[in-house]
This record gives structure tokens, sequence and C-alpha cells, in this order.
């Protein structure tokens, strides 16, 4: 964008040179890429972003001055007076989404000549070439204003009068540039009674321009959709001064002011004489506020940047953006697209109070470094899972739509009440990874199988993260769990060892987690034969806590396995870490240890199948024995010599008393009172 210096000082008082103003433009944003000299004037040449249309003007860019030196503008963005149209028949608007405002004015008797060389030098000096003075205003204004505009041969419309709608497919026009342009029916035209004389914000028509036997000029003045105009610029390849304005936005405000700009100038230098105005406004703007509670803690906060509320108002009124009365309402003006929130304030307010006076420094971190009320108990975790030969993974929180419905998620997990349960992602970071995950086992087991694929088939594997559902709370925020996930195959390796000691199985797991969950303080977590769709029926388990069910652990399915291609057994479990952390734990109590020896027995008990061995120590413990203290597991046989829905399951139970050595008789006695409450609670008996 050329931005002449001196034309800038037509518009405000500053005693700057071109160098100051380049310096002070690119401290507050508006990078000045370099300085042209043009006879007595000087062109800066600014590098603007997109989101700053205001600036493509000579009036946006002496309006930053303004703030910047506290000074005034010599000329504003006057409304001006919009006449009634009620009646009129010089405008008719057919879609009014597309242009909301349109203006023409009538100023008659014109005589087309050249530019005078003040107007000559001002456009030259901006890189534009002088056509006749007419053309030659329009341009300047619009370099001037921001806002593009077109003079028509009022005597060659036919009908004397402007249609603006969509044209239709197949129509043709002849450009300002002598090129034959094929219409379509999307793009927006400006017509006469007969045909189109104009497209709507991109060019004009060469048989309806400007000639030197020009005598009453049609001034057209208006705004027009930014999406349609954009589109239709790529449509016909062709971007000119007037588009690339429109595509960014235009101040739909500014237009009556600009029309008497341009009005004015054509009198003065054409001899024209000024007749009808119609303004057709059918989409009026209504200039919407942000709110700032404190705008200058927000910027001390957003920024680092101690401004006073005072100067923080100072900036934004120059920048034309008006505070309320209490300083907490600020209303952006109709020439700024870009200001929508707070944050937005905050960066017209930094810009101008200095980005070099940002210091580097860390934010502040309330509680950093301090663990959170489950951490410890996490630590411990991790290390005892550590210290049973397990490695951590830290797998995506995006996963493949694929994998929906394809695991058991943690209970309670999903609402049922939401038709979509899954949270997805608008842009995936990986491609397909659409998900954010609800269980962890499809990372977990891409990591399993990666280590297969790199022939590591001995993996201990375990992971603590978040997972996520959609849930039908007023905060319409997600459903978001910590679990934890643990996986194991192949073989048991001693320390020192290569070759494996054993192939672990679904107790090796059991035993992980129960670990785990001792880590944390809970030690009386139960399993229960369950049915869970992603793993395989008779080796799976729900386990259950304070008489929740947390979670599942078990066999990888063979489908899920097939799916996969594990060649060997794969066991999972995940539970929900976050509802087993809520469970208040009872601080560890020092006992020491009793003087008098223990005496055990073993015994193996018969009964049915489905009896469990959690069954028959919850049994054994309910009836509240001081002396037997301890209920163990030691081995269970099925087969021979036994009917086909019974098992033997051998126990250890183990007597003591901390204050005398217990005699035989007593334990004896005891013992008996115990097997016979198994036998009428369980219908287990003693096997012989």
């Amino acid at each position: 964008m050329n931005i002449s210096y001196n034309w800038l000082k037509d518009l405000i008082d500053t005693d700057m040179t071109a160098d100051d103003v380049a310096a002070q433009l690119t401290r507050v944003g508006l990078a000045v890429e370099g300085i042209h000299p043009h006879h007595d004037d000087y062109v800066l040449d600014i590098d603007l972003t997109s989101n700053r249309p205001d600036c493509l003007s000579h009036l946006g860019v002496a309006r930053e001055i303004t703030a910047i030196t506290n000074s005034q503008l010599r000329i504003t963005n006057d409304k001006g007076q919009s006449l009634k149209t009620e009646g009129q028949t010089l405008v008719t608007i057919q879609d009014t989404d597309l242009c909301n405002r349109f203006t023409a004015r009538i100023i008659r008797n014109v005589k087309i000549g050249p530019s005078p060389q003040w107007l000559v030098d001002r456009l030259e000096a901006i890189g534009e070439r002088p056509i006749n003075n007419v053309a030659d205003i329009t341009n300047f204004v619009m370099h001037e204003h921001g806002q593009p505009m077109h003079s028509f041969d009022l005597d060659r419309l036919s009908g004397g009068r402007i249609i603006v709608r969509k044209a239709t497919a197949g129509e043709k026009i002849t450009t300002l540039d002598e090129v034959e342009r094929e219409l379509d029916a999307t793009m927006l035209a400006i017509c006469d009674v007969e045909k189109p004389v104009a497209i709507c914000g991109v060019i004009g028509g060469l048989d309806s321009s400007i000639t030197d036997s020009t005598v009453n000029v049609l001034l057209e003045v208006a705004y027009f959709k930014r999406e349609n105009i954009r589109a239709t610029s790529r449509k016909l390849g062709l971007a000119t001064e007037a588009s690339y304005r429109f595509e960014r936005g235009v101040d739909i405000e500014n237009i009556i002011a600009a029309s008497d700009r341009a009005t004015q100038l054509i009198c003065e230098l054409a001899g024209g004489e000024a007749d009808d105005f119609v303004d057709v406004y059918s989409n009026k703007f209504v200039a919407n506020a942000v709110t700032s509670a404190d705008i200058s803690e927000s910027v001390k906060r957003l920024t680092g940047l101690s401004v006073e509320t005072g100067e923080c108002v100072r900036i934004l009124n120059a920048l034309g953006i008006t505070a309320s009365d209490d300083n907490k309402s600020f209303t952006f003006p109709s020439w700024r697209h870009d200001i929508a929130i707070e944050e937005d304030l905050v960066e017209e307010v930094a810009r101008h109070a200095g980005y070099e006076n940002i210091t580097n420094e860390l934010p502040p971190a309330y509680g950093a470094g301090e663990y959170q009320r489950s951490e410890p108990r996490k630590k411990r975790l991790r290390e005892t899972l550590a210290d049973m030969g397990f490695d951590e993974a830290i797998t995506y929180s995006f996963i493949d739509t694929r994998h929906d419905g394809v695991f058991e998620n943690v209970p309670e997990l999903l609402d049922e009440q939401v038709e979509d349960k899954y949270i997805t992602l608008q842009d995936s970071v990986i491609d397909g990874a659409l998900r954010m995950r609800p269980s962890i086992l499809p990372g977990l087991l891409d990591a399993v199988r990666l280590n297969l694929n790199f022939q590591r088939r001995d993996l201990k594997l375990f992971e603590i993260g978040k997972v996520f559902a959609a849930h039908a709370g007023e905060d319409n925020l997600p459903n978001e769990r910590e679990i934890l996930t643990i996986g194991v195959t192949g073989g048991e390796i001693s320390e020192g060892k290569a070759v494996i000691v054993r192939e672990l199985d679904l107790y090796d797991a059991k035993g992980a987690l129960e670990a785990a969950l001792d880590a944390v303080g809970v030690s009386n977590a139960d399993f229960t034969a369950a049915e869970v769709k992603h793993l395989r029926i008779g080796q799976t388990a729900a386990v259950w806590v304070d008489g929740s069910r947390v979670g599942y652990i078990g066999r990888l399915s063979d489908e899920i396995a097939a799916g996969y291609k594990f060649k060997q057994p794969v066991y999972v479990a995940e539970v929900d870490l976050q509802a087993i952390l809520d469970i208040a734990t009872i601080p560890i109590a020092y006992r020491p240890l009793s003087k008098y020896p223990a005496i055990t027995r073993d015994v193996s008990l018969l009964g049915d199948r489905n009896v469990s061995f959690s069954a028959i120590r919850d049994a054994v413990t309910e009836q509240n024995f001081e002396l037997c203290r301890k209920v163990s597991f030691v081995d269970v046989y099925e087969g021979k010599g036994l009917q086909e829905n019974e098992r033997s399951i051998t126990i250890r139970l183990e007597y003591r008393s901390d204050e005398r050595t217990l005699i035989e008789d007593e334990v004896e006695a005891l013992h008996k009172e115990i097997l016979a409450h198994l036998e009428q609670k369980l219908a287990i008996k003693p096997r012989f």
C-alpha cells in the first residue's frame, strides 16, 4: 500500500518527518518497508495485514497517527445526510443481501478534461495513471477515504436508471480494459434497463464509461458483500484496486462522506452541478460493543504492560472506538471489521503503548510445583508398576473413528442421553484421527503392535491419561475421566537372563492391577466374571471397589487380536482411576509384629464352578473372628475325579493371637465353625 507523506499532512497536522512517520507506523504494526522520494514528496510503502482494510486509505493511516501524536484529523468519517428514497426510481436493488447500500448522485454539465497538476502529482506519487478529471477524482477519493466508487455517463445508461441484480448465466459485458467477459448467475452486476454496465465491486463497463463527450455523470458509491466480490474476482481472474478493498471490507457508514467529497471535487475541477441524490440503505449497520470490566487490568494481565485506564480510553477513542461513561463497554466503529472480543481491545492499546515495552518474563503460575491431592498417590502407582517391570506409555489423545464402539468404556463415561456420544475434532491434527479418545486401549494396542513389529514380544505397558465423551450438561462441556490402562503379553524374564521363565497370563495382569491399586490405598478390589465386548469370554472380569464397578480386565478377544495381527495372547485392564482416587483412604497405622506363632490350616473345598475364591474369602471375613487373621488362595483343581460342574479350591487359613500361644483345641473348634458357615452359605464342603 503506497501512502503519500504530503497527502497525510493534508489530513493531519504533524511536524514529524517522513522517516519519523515511517518509524512510528512500523512501531504500531503498520510495517513501512521502504520510503521512496517523488518530486517534493515521499511515498511510504506499507505492508498491511489482511485484517486492517481500514488502513487501505490515507484517512485510515492518518487516524493511526492521531493516536500516536494525540492530534486531530482535518476530515472525519462524517455520515452526511441520508435522503429519503421513498418513491424514487433512479436505483433498484433486487438482491439486498449482496448489496447492503447503494448511493447514486447525478452531476450535470461536467466538462471532461485533464486534471490539475496537484491531483496528477498525488495520483502519480502512489502509482496511479491519470486519465481525466472525473476518473482521477474517483481514484483520488478511493485512496483518500478507502471507498471505491465508479462514475457512469448518465446519458449512455438505457432508461437513465440503475438496477442492481445478479447476472443471468451467459450474460456478457465489455469492461474498461476492453475485454469481453462472460458472467454467471452468482455474480452481482450494476445494470441499466437492458444490460450490465458494471461488475459490482470489480470493474466498470466500457459502454457507459466517461469519455470526452460526457456531460452528465452518475456517481455510484456502494457497499457489496465481501464474499461475493471475492468469488467474482477469482472466477473472472481479475483483481482491481476496488475488488482488493471490497474483499477485505469497506466502511458502510462512510459512503455519503466519500460521495460528498467526490462530488465537491467534480464540481470544482470539472465545472459540474450537483443534482439528485439517492441513498438506498437496506441493511443498516448496527454498532456492536465489547465489554471489559477493567481495560487497564486486562492489558496488564495479557501483555504485562502498565497502561492507565485514561490512556487506554484515549488510544481507543483516537482509533474511533468509543468508550462508555463507566469505561466498561467499548463500541467499535463501522470501519473496524476485526474487533469482536476484549482481547482485540487489548491489542489496540498494546500496539500503541509499544510492543517493544513488553518484557520477557514467565507468566504467574499459581500453585506451580505443588502436588495436587492425588499426585503423591499416582507417583506411588507409577513407581510400583515400574518396579514390576512395566514401562509407561504415552499415546495420542485422538484416535480414528474406526474404533467407535469397539472397546467397552469404563462405567459412567458415556452419556446415554446424548445422540453422538463421542467428541469429534473439527480439524484433525493427524490424518483420520477425528475422535477424542473414549478409551486408551487403541493407542496402547498400537504401541504393543509397534513393539512386536520390532521383535519385542515380552511387554508390560501401562498408561495414565484422560478419556473424553460427550455430555448433556448445561455447560455443554465434555465428560473427562482419568483412567489407568495396563497391557501385558509374552513371557516373564528374570533379571540377567535372556530366556523367559514362563508365559505371562491373566493372573499377571490381575496381580499388577492389584499392586497398582494397593499403591494408591485400595486393597479391597474385587474381581467378578463378566462379559466385555473387547475381551475373551471366560477370561474376563469386572473390577469392583467399595461396591462400585470401576473397570475391566481380561484377555483381548480373538477378533480384535486378529485385527492387530497379534499371534500371542494380550491381556489388558482399564479402570477409572479418577473414581478410585476419589475414595478416601484410611491412614496406615503401625502395628507391631506378634511375638506368638501362627497356626495355619490348608483346606480343599469342593463346590460348584461358579463359586469364586473372593466369595469364599468374603464369607470367612464376614464372620469377624478375631483369631482368624488371614485367608489366602493356594490352588484350584478341575478335572479327573470331579463332576463337570465341580471344582476344588484350596485355601489357607491363618490363626493367631497377639496375647498368647493358641492351643490346638480352640483352633480346631474355630476352624470347624468356619467350614460349617461356608457349607451353609456357599454349599461347599471339605474334600477328603
